[in-house]
């Protein structure tokens, strides 16, 4: 049964955000992730000497003045149902943990979506990225006794679990996804880069929906690192991103996925829509810097312009913007300067008129996940409609103007007002190299009340399945917390999932 939609006016570009699933520092998926944004939480700790010295930090290096003695920590990249997914345990022992991870949280996302996976009658595509190998350096190569001797077939063997390439490939084979599954890398951008990719594809029908986004795994987490000046990492184990004592980031570990589909084919089918992705845009800089490494204020501004443009609304109309925000003394500056060009053009004049943030000032930089983790902060704030706050901001960069320009940096959630427009945000992630990327999000379109088409039961059968009798309880358990937590929901809706959005298991309730 449909609710009874009030279509808006459709230019046929838009994409809709029908399911996500992520698991960040502190937040194993996206609705905890959005609580510890909204409540200003950062996921850094602090580490004593005595747990530095437990896991084999040397003395000398404690007294270091330079060593920095916090991280962020993420739980669970040791954890893997290997049976779920039909693995041995010696083949989720050569996999790498973010492809694991990622599995987990593609699983995660179709199911968010309604979707089952492995579903017949439409084509479903994958476009993701991981970040650095750090598993197969510090682990697998070293027991596995790499030397001359060595055969290539099983060096073979244990690359297919450890290659960037075959990331998306074994999503696709595992829940039996019939689009594109297409691997990306463009170092910081990369999981945004992928959400521009499925958009082009689902526009393009390539596949029909999409899923994309990225992992990242530091697993060296658990102890400091050493602080250089005019370096990445900041020298106080936080994130100050436009502050005037920003000097850069902190390394953290997750993984983010959304689904997508065509806006009018989801209005269509009743899907959940979290929100509208109106426009997306990528470019390089080229050689317009003063470095490989640097950022260019042109190559930004054309990116987030360009994609102003697709989106074909004023840039005036943007309430947000979800920063790349590393709080680099280089960074921070060029992305103001870039972002104050891009809305000037779009005619975005007004002083202090649009807030901005930083999803790295909670919970750090996430590597080729970063792009994604701000999409579904965006998406979230759109949802809720509630302006995020970003953390550690006291004084501005003397270096940004921030009193002239479009922009403000939002340190508190507040409520996101409705203006004439619908509300919308723009999210940016740029990548060492010089690829960049930006995306103009909207919020859902209003769905009209529901109005059944016939009388409905006073009861629906709820059917829950797993592969085992405790996993069942287990789902019957946090059905029911969803449910008490969400009271809005139509148990006629719920149940409609459950019937015809899930794989059914041999243990059933």
């Amino acid at each position: 049964m449909q609710d009874s939609v009030s279509p808006p006016e459709l230019t046929g570009l838009e994409i809709a955000i029908v399911g996500m699933a992520g698991r960040f520092p502190g937040a194993p998926d996206v609705d905890a992730f959005w609580r510890n944004i909204r409540d200003g939480v950062e996921s850094v700790t602090v580490f004593s000497d005595e747990e530095l010295r437990a896991r084999g930090v040397p003395e000398r290096t404690l007294a270091d003045p330079g060593y920095v003695k916090a991280g962020v920590l993420f739980e669970g990249f040791d954890q893997f149902d290997a049976g779920f997914f039909g693995y041995s345990p010696r083949e989720a022992e050569h996999l790498d943990p973010q492809q694991r991870i990622f599995l987990e949280c593609a699983w995660e996302a179709l199911e968010h979506a309604g979707w089952q996976a492995g579903r017949g009658g439409a084509s479903v595509g994958v476009y993701a990225g991981d970040g650095p190998n750090l598993y197969l350096m510090r682990h697998l190569l070293p027991a596995f006794g790499v030397d001359a001797g060595t055969g290539i077939a099983d060096m073979l063997g244990l690359m297919s679990g450890n290659s960037a390439g075959s990331l998306c490939t074994r999503v696709a084979y595992k829940l039996d996804l019939r689009g594109p599954a297409v691997s990306v890398q463009t170092e910081c951008s990369t999981s945004l880069v992928a959400v521009h990719m499925a958009c082009q594809a689902l526009l393009s029908h390539d596949c029909d929906m999409a899923l994309a986004g990225g992992v990242w795994l530091n697993l060296l987490q658990e102890g400091g690192y050493r602080f250089q000046n005019g370096a990445i990492l900041s020298p106080d184990g936080h994130c100050r991103a436009f502050d005037a004592k920003a000097a850069g980031t902190v390394i953290g570990s997750g993984a983010g996925i959304v689904v997508l589909k065509r806006l009018a084919e989801a209005l269509c089918d009743g899907d959940t829509i979290h929100a509208v992705i109106k426009g997306t845009a990528a470019n390089n800089d080229g050689a317009d810097k003063i470095g490989f490494t640097a950022p260019s204020v042109q190559g930004q501004a054309s990116a987030i312009r360009a994609a102003q443009m697709v989106a074909d609304v004023p840039a005036a109309s943007i309430g947000y913007v979800e920063a790349h925000g590393t709080g680099t003394t280089l960074g921070d500056p060029i992305e103001m300067a870039a972002l104050t060009q891009a809305f000037a053009l779009g005619g975005a004049t007004t002083p202090q008129s649009c807030a901005i943030g930083s999803v790295k000032t909670n919970i750090g930089h996430l590597d080729a996940a970063a792009g994604v983790a701000g999409l579904i902060k965006a998406a979230l704030a759109l949802r809720h409609a509630t302006l995020p706050p970003s953390l550690h901001f006291e004084q501005p960069n003397p270096q940004i103007d921030f009193a002239s320009g479009p922009f403000y940096v939002n340190t508190e959630a507040r409520p996101w007002p409705q203006g004439a427009a619908p509300r919308r945000a723009g999210v940016s992630s740029f990548g060492i190299g010089g690829t960049n990327v930006h995306v103009v999000l909207e919020e859902a379109p209003a769905i009209a009340a529901r109005v059944p088409t016939r009388r409905e039961p006073d009861w629906q059968v709820l059917p829950l399945s797993a592969l085992s009798a405790t996993a069942a309880r287990q789902a019957a358990q946090r059905l029911g917390a969803h449910l008490e937590s969400h009271p809005e929901l139509a148990l006629a809706d719920v149940a409609h999932t459950l019937q015809t959005g899930r794989r059914a298991f041999a243990h059933r309730c």
